[in-house]
C-alpha cells in the first residue's frame, strides 16, 4: 500500500521582475493561474496534504491558497527556500508520511512526474531530485551521479569547475523525502553563503553525509519552464499550447493550423472534431465528436453538440449550450442560451438568457433584448419556430412552438404556437416625393454653385 503522501508548495517569492500589481503566483498560464497549477499537480499525484508557504508581501497567495482548500504557512522574513518549507513543519506536525517540494512558478510540472517521485521513495530511495537536460545548461546547477547512476551531489553553477559544467542534467530546484527526514536535515542546513539564506539543496550533500540513497527522477525540460518574469510566462504560455495541441491531434482532433488555435487548461474536445485557423478557447469548453469551429471563433464556458457548427467570427460566451447539428453562424454572440438540436442562429445575431427549441431558425440581425439596465430577463423559443431578420425580442417573452414573426418586429408579447407577429409599423407610400425630392435638391445645388 502506497505510503500517506504531501506537498509544500513554494510560493513566497517576490516576483519582481514581472513588474505587476498582481502578484506572479496568480497571473495565468492556459487560462489559470500557476499556483492552481502547483495545487493541483499535487493533488493529483496523490498527496493528501498540501502546504502553500507565501510571504507577507502576498497575502493574496495565501488567500488563494486556502480558497483552493490548501493549508498554509507564512515565510516572513524570507531567509531561502530551505527556510520556507521548514515554514510548513507546524502546519504537517502530525503528518507521517512522504513529502515533495514543489515550486508554484514552474506550471507544467505533469502529476505523472510526481506521481514517479513518490514511487520511486517507495521503492527504497530517501532522497529525490528532479532533474532535466536543457538543450542550453546555462547557469543552471547541475547534478552530479555517482558510479551506481544515483545522486551524489547537487553543485551550484557559480561553484561548479569544469567538468561538472560539462554536466547536461540540471536541477530542476524539486526535492522529494519522508516528511520526517527532510525536517531533520533542514534542522542542519547552515545559510553560510553569500546570501545568508537557507537552501533546500543542501539536503542531498547531508543526506549523502550519512550514506542515504539520493536519486534523480527525470522531467522534459519543458515541465520544468521557470517563470520569473512576462518573458517566461509567455515561454510557459507557448510550451503548454504546444503540449495540447499535439494531444489534441494525437486524441483525433483536426486542427487546420495547429499554430493559430489557443487551448485552455479544461478543454475537452472529442475525436473528429475539425478546428478551423485562429480559435480560441477560454476555460470551461466542452465539445462533441464532429462538430466543426470554423475560423476566428471564441469560445468560453460553452457546451457543443455532437455535429454542431460554430463560426466563422462566432462567440460564444458562458452558459451557450449548443445542441447536436445545431448552428451558430457568423457574427453571432451566444450567452447564458441553450439551442436545441438542430437550431440554427446563423447570421449577425445577439442571443442571451434564452432557449431555443429543436429546429427553430432565428434570422439575421436578431436581437433578445434581456436587460432593462436593472435585471436580466429569459426569452424563450419554442421548436420548429421562424424569427423573421431584424427583429427585437424584448425579455420576458415566449414566441410558441410552430410561430412566426415578421421581419423587422419588435415582439413584446407572448406568440403563441403556430402563430404570426406582426410588430412593426404599416408601410405608407408617397407618390412621386422621390423625384421631387431629387429636383429640389438639385435645383439648391445649382444656385449654391451659381452663388460661388
Amino acid at each position: 500500500m502506497s505510503r500517506s503522501r504531501a506537498a509544500v508548495i513554494l510560493a513566497a517569492g517576490q516576483g519582481t521582475r514581472m513588474k505587476s500589481k498582481t502578484v506572479k503566483l496568480l497571473h495565468s498560464v492556459g487560462g489559470r493561474p500557476m499556483l492552481d497549477w502547483a495545487i493541483d499537480a499535487a493533488r493529483a499525484s496523490g498527496a493528501e496534504r498540501v502546504v502553500t508557504v507565501y510571504g507577507a508581501h502576498s497575502p493574496a497567495v495565501g488567500d488563494a491558497a486556502a480558497r483552493l482548500g490548501a493549508q498554509t504557512a507564512l515565510q516572513d522574513p524570507p531567509l531561502g527556500t530551505g527556510h520556507a518549507v521548514l515554514a510548513a513543519r507546524a502546519a504537517l506536525e502530525d503528518f507521517d508520511g512522504d513529502m515533495i517540494v514543489l515550486p508554484a512558478d514552474m506550471p507544467l510540472v505533469r502529476p505523472a512526474t510526481v506521481s514517479a517521485v513518490f514511487a520511486a521513495l517507495e521503492r527504497g530511495a530517501d532522497v529525490v531530485a528532479i532533474g532535466f537536460e536543457p538543450a542550453d545548461p546555462g547557469a543552471y546547477g547541475r547534478l552530479v551521479l555517482n558510479a551506481d547512476g544515483d545522486l551524489d551531489r547537487i553543485v551550484e553553477y557559480k561553484d561548479a569547475n569544469e567538468a561538472e559544467r560539462a554536466i547536461g542534467l540540471c536541477n530542476s530546484g524539486m526535492l522529494a523525502a519522508s516528511s520526517r527526514l527532510m525536517f531533520e536535515l533542514l534542522g542542519e542546513v547552515g545559510n553560510d553563503n553569500a546570501n545568508g539564506e537557507y537552501y533546500l539543496t543542501d539536503v542531498v550533500g547531508l543526506a549523502r553525509s550519512r550514506g542515504l540513497k539520493a536519486v534523480v527522477v527525470n522531467a522534459s525540460a519543458g515541465e520544468v519552464l521557470g517563470v520569473n518574469s512576462r518573458v517566461d510566462l509567455a515561454a510557459a504560455e507557448a510550451s503548454f499550447q504546444t503540449r495540447m495541441r499535439r494531444e489534441a491531434m494525437n486524441a483525433g482532433v483536426t486542427l487546420v493550423a495547429p499554430e493559430t488555435v489557443f487551448f485552455s487548461w479544461d478543454t475537452q474536445i472529442a475525436r473528429d472534431v475539425i478546428i478551423e485557423p485562429n480559435v480560441v478557447f477560454g476555460p470551461g469548453v466542452t465539445i462533441g465528436e464532429d462538430a466543426v469551429i470554423h475560423a476566428f471563433s471564441h469560445l468560453e464556458g460553452a457546451t457543443v453538440g455532437e455535429g454542431a457548427q460554430i463560426g466563422p467570427y462566432a462567440r460564444l460566451r458562458p452558459g451557450a449550450e449548443i445542441g447536436v447539428k445545431a448552428k451558430v453562424g457568423n457574427f453571432v454572440e451566444i450567452k447564458k442560451s441553450q439551442l436545441g438540436e438542430g437550431a440554427k442562429v446563423n447570421h449577425l445575431s445577439y442571443v442571451g438568457d434564452a432557449s431555443i427549441g429543436a429546429g427553430a431558425n432565428v434570422g439575421a440581425g436578431t436581437i433578445t433584448c434581456n436587460y432593462d439596465g436593472f435585471g436580466k430577463y429569459r426569452t424563450t423559443i419554442g421548436e420548429g419556430a421562424f424569427i423573421g431578420s431584424n427583429t427585437s425580442l424584448v425579455a420576458p417573452v415566449t414566441v410558441g412552438a410552430g410561430a412566426m414573426t415578421g421581419s423587422g418586429g419588435v415582439i413584446t408579447e407572448d406568440v403563441p404556437a403556430d402563430a404570426l407577429a406582426l410588430a412593426r409599423a404599416e408601410q405608407t407610400n408617397k407618390d412621386g416625393w422621390a423625384a421631387r425630392f431629387r429636383r429640389a435638391r438639385s435645383t439648391r445645388k445649382a444656385k449654391k454653385d451659381t452663388a460661388s
